[in-house]
């Protein structure tokens, strides 16, 4: 027989992890119960004791301290979510508040300017309207007001606003009325130069109030060569519908015409005709004897 060497193979020893630590806890346990209980400190159990739980204790400060700063942090965002809807709300409320307070300056003036037009014409009794209704387009060469026969209102009566003429009523119902402004292309106005009262024709040009803003006269008799730019141009007391001195507009240009007799030129009015919300009408019409 061959003597053969045996082989020793030693087994390993696992041990469940959560029996290690169970382990490790009852040490330490007992460990604190010992030095309680025997008044040891120091040497090994302390050694011992600021191994195992000195850095679990740091961890513990550590996670602590992170969840303390997380914690107002979100506390923190809350509030500064709470003070944004608030700033969102008053700010909605500021622009609420602006908008109103512009619409309600826009309308004193609208009204300021009324009544100095009002005042301008002191000898015509009058009454105020609100447009409510025009053609389509930039210009409110015709348009329709809050007013009818109801009120008073009758063909033919002048409509003043701004600083002077707008127009006259074309038609009339119960409770509205049309207005044909003096930039129609069918509006013929007889003025005359307010410095020497020289008459003259002013027509209605939308083309031109388009381009340049502005409307056209002509057949003026200028013979001593005084009209110039800048003359104030009003109603004529010749009109058979507008009644005297009501302001139309300036000279902006000026020319002779062919004929050498007369001339023409522009005029630009004193009306906004691309904003109107308030007219007055003159309840009064042009008589003839």
């Amino acid at each position: 027989m061959f003597n053969q060497r045996r082989r020793v193979t030693r087994k390993k020893i696992d041990i469940p992890t959560k029996y290690l630590l169970a382990g490790i806890m009852f040490f330490c346990v007992v460990a604190i119960f010992i030095s309680l209980n025997f008044n040891i400190s120091g040497g090994p159990l302390k050694t011992v004791a600021e191994t195992v739980f000195g850095p679990m204790q740091r961890g513990l400060n550590n996670i602590g301290s992170y969840m303390v700063h997380q914690k107002d942090y979100f506390d923190s965002m809350e509030e500064l979510k709470a003070e944004n809807e608030a700033l969102k709300k008053l700010n909605d409320e500021l622009t609420i508040e602006n908008s109103t307070l512009k619409l309600e300056h826009y309308e004193l003036e609208n009204l300021r300017e009324l009544y100095e037009l009002d005042n301008k014409y002191p000898s015509y009794e009058k009454t105020a309207a609100r447009v409510i209704a025009r053609d389509a387009g930039n210009w409110f060469y015709t348009f329709i007001i809050d007013k009818g026969s109801e009120d008073g209102i009758e063909v033919n009566m002048n409509v003043i606003a701004g600083r002077g003429l707008v127009g006259i009523v074309t038609s009339v119902g119960k409770h509205t009325a049309t207005v044909t402004t003096i930039i129609n292309d069918t509006s013929n106005v007889s003025g005359m130069m307010l410095s020497t009262s020289d008459s003259c024709i002013v027509r209605g040009n939308l083309q031109l109030m388009a381009k340049e803003q502005v409307i056209s006269f002509d057949t003026l008799n200028d013979r001593n060569n005084t009209i110039s730019v800048g003359e104030p141009v009003v109603t004529s007391n010749i009109s058979d519908k507008y009644l005297q001195g009501i302001l139309i507009g300036y000279v902006t240009s000026i020319t002779v015409d062919a004929n050498n007799l007369t001339k023409s030129g522009t005029i630009t009015p004193v009306v906004d005709f691309e904003h109107l919300e308030e007219v007055l009408i003159i309840l009064e019409k042009k008589e003839f004897d």
